[in-house]
């Protein structure tokens, strides 16, 4: 079919004789053409071509071929009269020398109808593995023709005839074909076989059919054997308008000769998330499962589909996310999910195996292009990518046109059936669809195809918000030179309400970012991220540049060094300029093309290394890096004597990988071990010189030592508590111990008057404890009593001070001696005396009674425990009354006359009283104003025995110190 020169070779193996006749005749009524073999054969095939331009006369060609032929290349060109390219005929014979296989080609041509047909007969005799005949009408301007003769030797699978029509040169190559014992119908016309193994073949074709030649040429059969060749001219078809807002693309027909528009079908989605569909419907939708984004509708591909799962983003689950993208396809499902929230961090796993990129397996690829990771299906011509933040989905329209369903609606550049339900209704809006696309995930309990739809989002914020700046760039002229390929209105849109209801995570970047790609699909280049004031900015890893429009594919070592035609451009991470990486599968940066192993270093041809413990040399060809186990230098034996000492390998500076031998101390190998001291004293230890295990021996510590425990230098010592101590500096030089210090506390030896000290068990020194009576007298003097002791006041015999105890407590009482009325006028002169008291006066009376009268007196008054301040102005009445007691002979008993001097007047005087507790109070007493000799009754006495005088004066005293207990409890 491409008219090229076969190449012939010659062999002469021992074959039985074959032959192969091979027929073609046109009949005039039907234009059929019939093709006949006989005789064995092991290939054989035919084909029948009839071109009919201007009439030309065609020359008969025979070929003969001697011993076994394989391939028989003739050519043939001879036109007589002028070309169609002006050019003079010319005729070419090849002969070459063969065994005594035969072949022979007949050519014979008749004309109708001002044209002349050419009918190509080939006998072929002896075994023959191929041999190809090729039978052309041509109806040419009448020339004359000249016999050609063409004898080949040697294998010749393949004869080649060149014929030239009009303006048109054509290449037709002849094969016979070897066809097993079977009939077979074909739409193009019938096949007859016969023979035992080798078989026959009739192909008819009827009038007004045609087929296709090579080259986009088409051939008609007419009528008569006549058969019209038609080139086939493309004209340029109108380019059409896509709804989705993208350029449409152009598509080889399935001829392989012209081509058409199409618009591919083509989805995105991206941030919280917002979607277009295929058909560039644009919709938002917030629910947090794995729904449908693409399936046919007739399954045609097995196990074929394309999934999203969301998720809820914000604290408040009012909007989604994707973090997931689902690709299955047969055997294969490839799971795309995001690292971090909200960033461009994805891995991706193949059947939920964590992959290496690129990867390519069971007609599914997978490779990183830019920021994106891209799934790629050849077979379907289907381009999936994501990024974390957005997806793409492209597929070709001849394959996938109306026979799509999901989140991104039907492909048929309608967008009237793009909110598509499952049941193949039209939904009210996309949201409401969406809901209905969920599928089954384990992973997601709480999800369930068919539970409550979720609710639509509010595609407004519900209060104002202010716009951010950076959305004002998808309309501002850094965008503007891709408006007349995109509008920017949709993005916009969206890039508004991620702003108001997620002003937090900066998403409306994936707005920016999305348009930019759909831009750069359209081959509009936008460098946008440096207008965003870092908000959106893209960090690349060390060795990398950013490129707002880097290639598709990046240039590798490993792949072709062809320049890059494509218009297409994607954002990302790329090598410097004037470095390239090294492979796909190996992100290193390189300025030659060398090795780069599993250290991640580059390597020149020939430069040598070593890693792992392995040397290695980098070679062009091959693996490119070879590698053998290091060898290292011999190193003397090192001995390790002594206890404690051991082998260890070191890392050697200059050789990291042969260690050096050398000879350590571990301690834990000594089998001395440590003393146990005695309080006061430590276990040292000291490693001699060229040794490894310890010596010990216990010092002082320096310290003191009392009762089991140990004190530092200066501080105190507890011995008794009669005794200070602290710990000295000085040390006992037999003990090797601190010396203990100690002081006797001092003790007070003085006691106050009355006190007595005592000692106190338990306590270092005595107490001074209370043995008397300490009184304080009137005149601020005081007087000391011991118990039982009274004492009279030495400057006032009527107060006597007494000191008792009672219950172990010593108890002070002040006694005041009220002194009877006493008038010295009733004395006898020189008899007046104290009594024994020494305090009140006595006196021998006078003859004559005393007449009753008042007598005054001087004394406290003491009432309730309070006394006067000063001694109070007392009356009483005093005095001789008639009162006689007298024997009555009469009566025999004594007659009493008894006559009382008592108060005959008296009234009530106040006096102020003083209180122990240091208050006063008012008190009143009874003052005697006069006295008289009153009669008063007479009874008659009964004699008892009268108490002493000392007695009396006891009882007297001892009353008046419990009234002064009384006072003093008070």
């Amino acid at each position: 079919p491409t008219g090229s020169t076969p190449r012939s070779t010659t062999g002469t193996p021992e074959t039985p004789t074959l032959e192969t006749t091979t027929t073609r005749t046109g009949s005039t009524s039907t234009g059929s053409q019939t093709t006949t073999t006989s005789g064995p054969s092991s290939s054989m095939s035919t084909a029948s071509t009839t071109v009919s331009p201007p009439p030309v006369s065609v020359s008969t060609v025979t070929v003969t071929t001697s011993g076994i032929t394989e391939t028989a290349p003739i050519t043939e060109a001879t036109t007589s009269g002028p070309t169609p390219s002006g050019s003079t005929p010319r005729s070419t014979t090849r002969t070459l020398e063969t065994p005594t296989h035969e072949t022979t080609t007949t050519g014979t041509g008749s004309t109708s109808t001002g044209s002349q047909i050419t009918t190509i007969t080939t006998i072929t005799s002896g075994p023959t593995s191929s041999a190809s005949t090729a039978s052309t009408s041509v109806s040419l301007p009448s020339v004359s023709t000249s016999p050609m003769s063409v004898t080949t030797s040697g294998t010749t699978p393949t004869v080649s005839f060149t014929t030239t029509s009009g303006t048109t040169s054509r290449n037709f190559t002849t094969i016979t074909a070897t066809s097993i014992t079977s009939s077979e119908i074909f739409s193009t016309g019938s096949t007859s076989t016969s023979g035992p193994t080798p078989t026959s073949s009739s192909v008819t074709i009827s009038g007004s059919e045609s087929w296709w030649l090579c080259n986009c040429t088409n051939a008609i059969c007419i009528e008569d054997n006549i058969i019209q060749v038609v080139p086939i001219i493309c004209n340029p078809p109108p380019k059409p308008t896509c709804v989705n807002g993208l350029s449409p693309v152009p598509v080889i027909d399935k001829d392989g000769c012209c081509w058409h528009w199409e618009c591919d079908c083509y989805c995105t989605g991206w941030g919280d998330p917002h979607y277009m569909t295929f058909d560039g419907h644009y919709y938002s939708y917030q629910g947090n499962c794995t729904y449908v984004l693409v399936e046919e509708i007739n399954k045609k591909v097995d196990n074929f589909g394309i999934y999203i799962d969301n998720y809820h983003c914000d604290t408040r689950d009012v909007v989604s996310c994707p973090r997931t993208l689902i690709v299955r396809h047969e055997t294969q499902e490839v799971r795309i999910a995001t690292v971090k929230p909200n960033t461009l961090q994805v891995e991706v796993t193949v059947n939920k195996q964590a992959v290496a990129l690129p990867y390519k397996k069971f007609g599914v690829s997978i490779y990183e292009s830019g920021i994106n990771r891209v799934v790629e299906i050849p077979e379907l011509k289907i381009n999936v990518t994501y990024n974390g933040l957005s997806f793409s989905i492209r597929m070709p329209y001849s394959l996938f046109g109306n026979n799509t369903q999901g989140q991104c609606g039907i492909c048929n550049n309608n967008t009237a059936d793009d909110c598509m339900l499952p049941n193949g209704n039209i939904a009210e809006n996309c949201e409401t669809m969406a809901d209905h696309w969920q599928v089954d995930d384990p992973s997601k309990p709480q999800c369930s195809p068919g539970l409550n739809p979720t609710k639509a989002p509010i595609t407004t914020p519900t209060q104002p918000c202010k716009e951010s700046s950076i959305c004002e760039l998808l309309l501002g002229s850094v965008f503007e030179p891709c408006h007349n390929f995109v509008r920017p209105e949709k993005y916009y849109i969206a890039c508004i309400f991620d702003s108001c209801i997620l002003p937090s995570l900066d998403l409306e970047c994936s707005s920016l970012q999305t348009y930019a790609a759909v831009c750069a699909d359209q081959g509009v280049c936008i460098d946008w991220r440096s207008h965003t004031n870092g908000v959106c900015s893209y960090k690349c890893p060390l060795g990398k540049e950013y490129r707002p429009c880097g290639p598709i594919k990046e240039t590798t070592c490993k792949s072709s060094q062809q320049n890059e035609t494509s218009t297409k451009y994607v954002e990302g991470c790329f090598c410097p300029n004037g470095t390239m990486l090294y492979d796909a599968g190996v992100d290193v940066c390189v300025k030659t093309c060398g090795c780069v192993g599993v250290d991640m270093i580059p390597r020149e041809f020939g430069e040598r290394f070593t890693v792992d413990c392995q040397d290695c040399i980098c070679l062009e060809g091959g693996n490119g890096i070879v590698c053998q186990p290091h060898v290292c230098a011999k190193q003397n034996k090192t001995s390790c004597d002594g206890e404690g000492f051991h082998e260890v390998n070191e890392v050697n500076s200059e050789d990291p990988c042969c260690p050096i031998v050398t000879c350590k101390c571990n301690t834990s190998l000594c089998t001395a071990n440590p003393p146990k001291c005695t309080l006061g004293f430590e276990v040292h230890s000291y490693i001699p010189s060229g040794q490894c295990c310890p010596v010990y021996q216990c010092v002082p510590k320096r310290v003191c030592v009392h009762q089991n425990a140990e004190f530092l230098p200066n501080s105190s010592v507890f011995v008794d508590k009669c005794q200070n101590c602290f710990c000295t500096n000085k040390v006992n030089v037999s003990t090797q111990l601190n010396i203990i210090s100690c002081e006797h506390i001092p003790c007070n030896t003085r006691c106050k008057p009355g006190y007595e000290l005592q000692p106190v068990k338990g306590e270092c020194c005595g107490r001074c404890v209370q043995t008397k009576c300490v009184i304080h007298t009137a005149n601020n003097s005081d007087l000391i009593l011991s118990p039982g002791e009274f004492k009279n006041d030495p400057y006032n015999n009527c107060t006597i001070y007494s000191c008792s105890s009672i219950h172990n407590q010593l108890i002070s009482s002040t006694s005041e001696i009220s002194c009877p009325a006493f008038n010295e006028e009733s004395c006898k002169p020189g008899t007046i005396t104290f009594l024994p008291n020494g305090c009140c006066k006595t006196c021998a009376p006078l003859d004559s009674p005393t007449p009753c009268s008042v007598r005054e007196r001087k004394d406290f008054i003491v009432y309730k425990g309070c006394r006067s301040v000063d001694r109070v102005l007392l009356t009483e009445c005093e005095g001789t009354c008639g009162t006689f007691s007298l024997y009555s002979a009469e009566s025999n008993s004594m007659e009493h006359s008894c006559s009382c001097c008592r108060e005959s007047k008296t009234s009530l005087r106040s006096v102020e009283l003083k209180c122990p507790h240091g208050h006063s109070i008012s008190h009143k007493y009874v003052y005697v104003e006069s006295c008289s000799c009153e009669d008063t009754e007479c009874r008659d006495s009964h004699s008892s025995e009268s108490q002493s005088t000392e007695e009396n004066d006891k009882a007297s005293t001892l009353n008046r110190i419990k009234r002064a207990i009384s006072l003093a409890s008070k």
